[in-house]
């Protein structure tokens, strides 16, 4: 691992340079000056999600939802609690397949809520259904 990570701005998307011992410490887009790594899941549409999921030097967790999907609004609140949990170690992101159905035929979603693990670029792990705040945290940290 280097000593520094490319970090996407939720805001206005631009990658950052961030020191890996800094990445704890709230760094700021050197651009618009945003959090670059909050504490709640950022929303990616199709023309951000590659910066995020597959350029970024940190593991992200991507939620597949849609507001129509029970499951899906019963799962929100776990997700943001392992947000708060897993940042900065590992990204937290929401798709949401109603308004970029292209992702999720993009990534073959075939069933909501899903759990895509991005890391160095690809995936490297999925899961389907509504899961607890302690079973995202578990599966997210599986990358580690």
């Amino acid at each position: 691992m280097t000593d520094t990570a490319i970090v996407a701005c939720p805001q206005c998307h631009t990658r950052n340079r961030v020191p890996q011992a800094r990445l704890s410490e709230a760094p700021t887009c050197g651009r618009c000056h945003a959090a670059l790594l909050p504490a709640h899941p950022i929303a990616l549409t199709a023309g951000s999600f590659d910066a995020h999921a597959l350029q970024s030097d940190l593991p992200v967790l991507v939620d597949f939802w849609a507001p129509w999907c029970g499951p899906c609004r019963t799962m929100a609140p776990a997700f943001e609690q392992a947000a708060a949990q897993l940042t900065p170690q590992i990204v937290l992101a929401k798709v949401d397949t109603e308004a970029e159905p292209v992702l999720g035929g993009r990534f073959h979603i075939r069933s909501i809520p899903t759990l895509v693990l991005f890391a160095g670029g690809r995936e490297i792990a999925r899961q389907s259904g509504a899961l607890s705040q302690q079973a995202i945290v578990q599966f997210a940290r599986q990358v580690r």
